[in-house]
C-alpha cells in the first residue's frame, strides 16, 4: 500500500483569497485543526487553527497574513509510515499528500492513519502480546519466531523500541493465540526475558498472585 490509497476524500482545501474567518468555520465544520491552502494545483502551506486565533483580524486575507511558511507533506508513493511519522512529530490532525512536482493530492486525517495501523499491524485480530526486553546485540526476530512456532504461536506483528535508559531493545509481540503459557515459559527457557504479557498467562498469573497474597494473610 502506498501513501495516496489513504487519501481522504473529505477534507477541503482554502485558497489564499480565503479570510482566517472562512479558515476557522471550515475547520470547525470538518473538526479539523489544521487545512492545506492551495493555488491552482499547488500545495501552498497548512494552515494552523491556533495560528488563525493568533491574527489581528481573522476577516484579513490568508495571502496578506504570515502564515503560509508552515509545509509539511509526503510524497503520494510512499509508505504509510512515512505519513505516520510526519503526523507524530509535527502533531498533525492532517497530512498534505503531493507528488514530485508539489501538486496537492488531497491529504490523509489522523483518524485514516490510526484505521491503517489497526487494521495492517494485527490489533483488530484476537491474540495475546509478549513484550521482550532484549540486548541489542542478541536480538534475532528469526530465532524469536522459531521458538513461537514451537508452541504453534504465530507472530501477527512487531514493535521495536530502544530503552533510552537500559540502552536494551523493548520487543512487542502480538500473535495469534490468547493462551501465552506455553510461550512464555519456552521463550524464559531459552534466555529470553518477559517483560509483560497480556494474554490468559497474565490472568493467570494475576490469579496466582491472589491465591499466594490470601495464603499469606491466613497464615498470619
Amino acid at each position: 500500500m502506498v501513501i495516496q490509497q489513504l487519501i481522504s476524500p473529505v477534507v477541503p482545501t482554502l485558497l489564499p483569497t480565503d479570510t482566517g474567518t472562512r479558515a476557522l468555520f471550515l475547520m470547525e465544520e470538518n473538526n479539523l485543526t489544521q487545512l492545506p491552502l492551495v493555488l491552482g494545483e499547488q500545495y501552498m502551506a497548512l494552515v494552523n487553527e491556533n495560528d488563525v486565533l493568533d491574527m489581528d483580524n481573522t476577516d484579513t486575507l490568508l495571502s496578506s497574513s504570515d502564515l503560509l511558511g508552515f509545509k509539511p507533506a509526503v510524497f503520494a508513493s510512499g509508505h504509510p509510515f512515512e505519513a505516520l511519522r510526519v503526523a507524530h512529530q509535527q502533531n498533525l490532525s492532517i497530512v498534505p499528500v503531493v507528488d514530485n512536482n508539489n501538486t496537492y493530492m488531497g491529504a490523509i486525517t489522523r483518524n485514516d492513519l490510526l484505521k491503517y495501523i489497526a487494521e495492517n499491524s494485527g490489533l483488530d485480530s484476537p491474540g495475546g502480546i509478549v513484550v521482550l526486553e532484549i540486548e541489542p546485540r542478541s536480538y534475532s526476530l528469526h530465532e524469536i519466531a522459531r521458538i513461537c512456532e514451537s508452541e504453534d504461536v504465530i507472530i501477527i506483528s512487531t514493535q521495536l523500541y530502544t530503552n533510552r535508559e537500559t540502552g536494551k531493545i523493548e520487543v512487542t509481540l502480538k500473535t495469534n493465540k490468547t493462551d501465552m503459557e506455553a510461550v512464555v515459559q519456552s521463550l524464559e527457557r531459552h534466555g529470553y526475558v518477559v517483560k509483560e504479557v497480556f494474554g490468559e498467562q497474565r490472568a493467570h498469573d494475576d490469579m496466582l498472585d491472589r491465591y499466594k497474597m490470601l495464603m499469606n494473610y491466613i497464615n498470619m
